[in-house]
């Protein structure tokens, strides 16, 4: 498989090998550079080699780093806000302009279906498009100094300013929108922007640099770190990094936590959510949606459906409801119409298979799908857990990133937040149900950051701020709502004591 590039834009950063694959260059804080090494980037389709992409050196980090911190940091803050406002607008026409190059390297580079695809290009372009409502939580205060004795005579004005560099550490899953989202809410405030991609499907975000440059965002202030992660620990720990955005796994924001040092962090990591269906849910549309939030992208979604809580009494009405929906789903090439194509690559199959497996050995049944269709293909799947041993499951305490959920029946709503807090996660729970003493209940006891009530989890552009508790996150996504993690707060205070400013009694 050959991965096709059509816009005139895009042809300085790229050349064809021999064998018809394109190497990518990379951008680093000015300079679009290639590199003796480089890594292969496969396609999750059939997991041929679709391109490779150049590898910076350490030297070439040390003055990519050097250069953001010295320069990149005041160039981006120097530009007016208005300009740069104007400037992201600009990125979101050229990403529709050149729309076609970004939904096919979506859908060849990270298995998404056409309409995933489609859907995520047009989140991003939203995302910026609406990127002025995030200037709510930009300006500061006006404080007066005579509420206290020892302030007599004095004011403050609290400013707020950029921190200086942040890092974007961002996941295979939605690698365009994740960039877009972080590049948002950190150069719109006057800080420079270094973003090391998933190494899975780096692509998307490769022609995206492209298009922030030719928008007019100074080049200093951009890099591009396309290493591995496990080479990230130095660039984490360096002290000129002021704060990190990382949207990943919870194993993953645990080592940035302890390599990273004194910064700031916003951190958007595991989840894996339930839904609780209440005895008055409308079970047809309770079905219908948490069969979406449960194979949407193959299940590849912090915000997925893993855990179905149903009480007693429609328990048998709804699991017959949901594996209907399920057994509509179609599988395959995403290039073709389908509903759910590929995991990212054959390790998540494994390990989709593997917590099947375990499921089973402790009493689970599955009621649709369980197979694997090929090396990155696989059933959405439905397992029938006992109460007394869901705890126990893979499944119910570690998020599997495929389309599988287990379901199991409970008594009531207060059993419900009882079972659902017991997971170490605390991403986002969907009530289905009418009842409103039940459903704000629930609402005051799920240990969670969002509550879906009557619809699946979808974090959409983070127009609602979204983001976890306990090992799923730290802060908040969303706009308007992560601008406080990649600023800091400056008091100036002014003092006129005995300049008779003030005559007070």
């Amino acid at each position: 498989m050959l991965l096709k590039i059509s816009s005139d834009v895009f042809k300085d950063i790229y050349e064809i090998d021999s064998d018809g694959i394109i190497k990518f260059k990379i951008f680093l804080a000015g300079e679009w550079v290639k590199r003796d090494s480089w890594f292969d980037v496969k396609s999750p389709i059939d997991l041929s080699v679709i391109s490779r992409v150049s590898v910076p050196t350490k030297t070439d980090i040390d003055y990519t780093l050097k250069t953001l911190y010295e320069h990149g940091r005041w160039d981006m803050r120097n530009i007016p806000g208005y300009k740069r406002l104007n400037i992201l607008y600009k990125v979101a026409e050229l990403l529709e302009e050149n729309s076609d190059d970004f939904v096919n390297s979506l859908i060849i580079n990270a298995g998404k279906t056409v309409q995933n695809a489609k859907a995520e290009v047009s989140a991003a372009i939203d995302r910026l498009k609406n990127a002025e409502l995030d200037l709510r939580n930009v300006t500061g205060d006006y404080i007066p100094g005579d509420w206290s004795y020892e302030t007599i005579e004095t004011e403050a004005i609290v400013r707020r300013e950029p921190v200086g560099v942040i890092l974007a550490i961002t996941p295979f899953n939605y690698p365009l929108f994740d960039t877009v989202n972080k590049l948002s809410y950190s150069i719109l405030v006057g800080n420079a922007f270094a973003v090391k991609p998933a190494s899975a499907d780096p692509i998307p975000v490769i022609l995206l640099f492209k298009i922030l440059e030719k928008a007019g965002l100074p080049s200093r202030s951009l890099a591009l770190l396309t290493v591995p992660g496990s080479e990230m620990e130095r660039i984490v720990s360096d002290s000129r990094i002021a704060a990190i955005s990382l949207t990943g796994s919870s194993e993953t924001g645990n080592k940035v936590l302890k390599t990273a040092g004194i910064k700031q962090f916003i951190m958007e990591l595991g989840g894996g959510d339930p839904a609780i269906i209440l005895a008055d849910a409308d079970l047809k549309w309770a079905a219908q949606r948490v069969a979406r939030g449960i194979y949407s992208y193959t299940g590849q979604r912090c915000d997925a459906i893993k855990i179905i809580l149903v009480e007693n009494t429609v328990y048998d009405d709804f699991k017959q409801s949901l594996i209907d929906e399920l057994k509509k789903v179609k599988v395959g090439d995403p290039r073709n119409d389908v509903d759910v194509g590929p995991l990212i690559d054959t390790a998540t199959a494994d390990e989709m298979m593997s917590a099947i497996d375990d499921a089973i050995s402790k009493g689970g049944k599955i009621l649709v799908g369980g197979r694997r269709l090929g090396p990155t293909y696989v059933e959405p799947t439905l397992i029938e857990a006992p109460r007394d041993k869901i705890e126990s499951m893979i499944l119910f305490n570690k998020e599997i990133f495929a389309p599988i959920a287990l379901i199991t029946n409970i008594k009531n709503h207060e059993e419900a937040a009882e079972l659902s807090n017991k997971r170490p996660y605390g991403l986002d729970v969907s009530i289905f149900g009418k009842d409103i003493l039940k459903i704000r209940y629930l609402i005051r006891h799920l240990e969670v950051g969002a509550i879906y009530i009557n619809d699946y989890p979808r974090h959409g552009i983070g127009y609602y701020p979204f983001g976890g508790r306990k090992i799923s996150g730290i802060g908040r996504e969303g706009i308007g709502y992560s601008i406080e993690y990649t600023t800091a707060y400056k008091s100036i205070i002014y003092n006129y004591k005995g300049k008779g400013i003030w005559e007070y009694l």
